[in-house]
């Protein structure tokens, strides 16, 4: 197997571009906070002087009304008049007496058809909002009488002072789709790594298979190997062998999940891997089910996933230690069967706790670090379940749990 190793090698390693996802991840954010800083501080110098530009404009209004009550002449008002009251039209305005009765109004969009007291109370609320905006100018008519003009940014100038919550808005929403389009790209290659590698690996067992298939009939109607318990030993590496070809051409495609007998499914991965790992290593099934339950499952896939997760328990182990399964009904959702697969191994920090499934970790020498994330992958995309860490404890052992539709 080491040829086809080295061939399928390539097909493992990640695109370098998504060995930089993180890096990618901190440019999108921080090209997007640049651009919103950006916006905030431009946009806040152009409220800042359309501000200044505004509250000189009513204070000239205000001069000229002050000129137009007190003034006896008549050569100047109608140019005044017409050059700087009738000239504002973006400022909402009021004019009031002492005792806060509106006299006149501009640019304030008055609902038609209230009675003359309906709008002088809308007048009077609009009134408290513009004094908490601006101190109301006040105008000496003469005698001790006195009148005040209330105003409050145009429209404009309050557009503007929320645009750039509206650009941040839109930039986060461009930084989210990007975030998921990379997401998504990255996991279509990955699923393209995992199909091409599976169909390579089916592929490439094929032939050796179909010859050891020849040899073991060949050795059964040899005189000399008749009744020699090497031909049946030989006979059930075989049928493993055809197992794992079957589990790899099930890669990539849409697998048959049938209802099947959770606790003799499990069993019996178990009793086959418990033959084939360290003596010192015991293993221990239970349920608190009944022993008839059945669950949705394919039992190749389910097998490997099985077997995937004891040998990594195995390896944490070194070789010596228990590995219990638990079947139970989880606490929260009664219809699903959860698989608590537990180990006396060396734990996960929980710094690693996200990592554990991505594909390349591992914590030893030699191997890809495949096996878990192919676990998950199989129970997640084709047994529409969920694989996870449900504890782990640094020297003390980890558990993973399968929940599966039951």
């Amino acid at each position: 197997m080491l040829h086809l190793a080295i061939r399928l090698f390539p097909l493992v390693l990640p695109i370098p571009i998504y060995d930089q996802k993180s890096r990618i991840k901190l440019i999108i954010v921080g090209v997007a906070l640049l651009i919103g800083a950006a916006t905030v501080i431009y946009t806040n110098l152009l409220v800042q002087q359309l501000s200044e530009r505004e509250q000189k404009q009513i204070d000239l209004y205000a001069k000229t009304q002050r000129y137009l009550i007190n003034t006896e002449e008549e050569s100047n008002v109608s140019f005044l008049y017409d050059e700087i009251i009738e000239a504002n039209t973006t400022i909402p305005v009021i004019w009031a007496d002492d005792s806060g009765y509106p006299l006149d109004a501009q640019n304030l969009p008055v609902p038609k058809g209230l009675s003359e007291t309906a709008r002088v109370t809308f007048l009077q609320q609009e009134m408290l909002k513009m004094k908490e905006q601006h101190t109301p100018i006040v105008i000496e008519i003469g005698g001790g009488v006195r009148n005040f003009i209330y105003y409050k940014e145009s429209s404009l100038l309050t557009q503007l002072r929320y645009y750039p919550l509206v650009q941040l808005a839109i930039i986060g929403c461009l930084a989210v789709i990007a975030y998921f389009a990379f997401s998504y790209s990255r996991r279509a290659e990955q699923n393209r790594v995992w199909v091409g590698l599976a169909k390579e690996t089916a592929h490439q067992l094929g032939t050796p298979l179909s010859s050891l298939v020849g040899w073991q009939a060949y050795l059964r109607e040899s005189e000399r190997f008749r009744g020699e318990p090497i031909v049946e030993e030989l006979g059930k590496d075989i049928r493993r062998l055809e197992i794992i070809t079957e589990r790899f051409s099930n890669i990539g495609s849409v697998p048959v999940l049938n209802d099947e007998n959770i606790y003799r499914v499990t069993t019996n991965a178990i009793s086959y891997l418990q033959s084939r790992v360290s003596r010192k290593v015991s293993f221990e099934v239970k349920t608190d089910l009944p022993l008839d339950t059945p669950a949705q499952i394919n039992i190749p896939l389910f097998d490997w996933v099985i077997e995937n997760i004891c040998k990594n328990a195995v390896d944490a182990m070194d070789g010596r230690g228990s590995i219990t399964i638990h079947l139970r009904r989880p606490v929260r959702n009664k219809g699903q069967i959860a698989i608590d697969i537990t180990d006396t191994g060396k734990g996960i920090p929980k710094t690693k706790l996200e990592s554990v499934f991505l594909p390349g970790y591992t914590t030893k020498k030699r191997g890809w670090g495949l096996g878990l994330a192919l676990a998950k992958r199989i129970i997640e995309n084709y047994h529409r379940g969920r694989l996870f860490v449900k504890w782990s404890e640094v020297g003390r052992g980890t558990t993973f749990r399968i929940l599966l539709n039951g």
